[in-house]
């Protein structure tokens, strides 16, 4: 139970510092400091995190990442299914208190949507962001399967690591779709988001549970074959 406590914090922190930020700040493709914003604060979380309950439950707040864990052996069916809904849980409790906090701050919601994945920056085209949300969950994952392998002996650097990467990848993914990786950190927010009236979200939202997925899967598999 433990675990599932400390992924549900997890997560919820992911989603009220990252999210969150996406709503103050915005993404501003013209001058970029929207992007970076967004981006540092998805990382410097999972950071945060990383360092606070990664000796409890390995830090994965994000169901593709457990599958990625599950798929590589390192861990059961029945914990898989707890971290995902104790995931879930934590990302609503996250898109809650934005809800809380903007709603009664009267702070404007510059995305409109609590920091929900999109696909405007692909023309609308589901392909287009099945392919990129694919692409950037496989690097995210392959990396916390390389950082985290007892082969790699990263040490105490390893959260580190992965928060930089889950940073990267937004900076290329931001204006893409949003940057999902993570079918946690889209659910709750889609689902918030049209509570307040905002549909959008929702119609893509199949996207962003897809494709993590996926993109973790391959990077499970991949990994297992290089590594042998």
């Amino acid at each position: 139970m433990r675990k599932y406590v400390a992924e549900c914090i997890g997560t919820a922190v992911l989603v009220l510092m990252g999210c969150g930020t996406a709503m103050l700040v915005g993404c501003d493709a013209a001058s970029g400091s929207g992007y970076l914003l967004t981006a540092l604060a998805f990382g410097l979380a999972i950071v945060a995190e990383a360092y606070c309950i990664g000796n409890i439950s390995g830090c994965h707040v994000n169901p593709a990442v457990s599958l990625a864990v599950l798929i590589s052996g390192g861990m059961e069916k029945k914990d898989f299914c707890g971290y995902v809904i104790s995931q879930i849980i934590g990302a609503f409790v996250g898109s809650i208190l934005l809800a809380v906090i903007f709603s009664a701050g009267g702070v404007a919601d510059m995305t409109g949507g609590f920091g929900s994945n999109g696909l405007a920056g692909v023309g609308s085209n589901a392909v287009a962001g099945l392919i990129v949300e694919i692409v950037l969950t496989f690097i995210f994952v392959l990396t916390i399967l390389g950082v985290t392998s007892k082969k790699a002996g990263h040490g105490s650097f390893g959260g580190l690591v992965i928060g930089l990467t889950l940073t990267f990848v937004h900076i290329f993914g931001i204006g893409l779709t949003g940057t999902s990786v993570n079918p946690a950190r889209s659910i709750a927010p889609a689902v918030v988001a049209l509570c307040y009236g905002n549909s959008e979200p929702i119609a893509s939202l199949w996207v962003f549970i897809v494709a993590p997925l996926i993109g973790a899967a391959l990077a499970a598999l991949t990994y297992k074959k290089l590594e042998g």
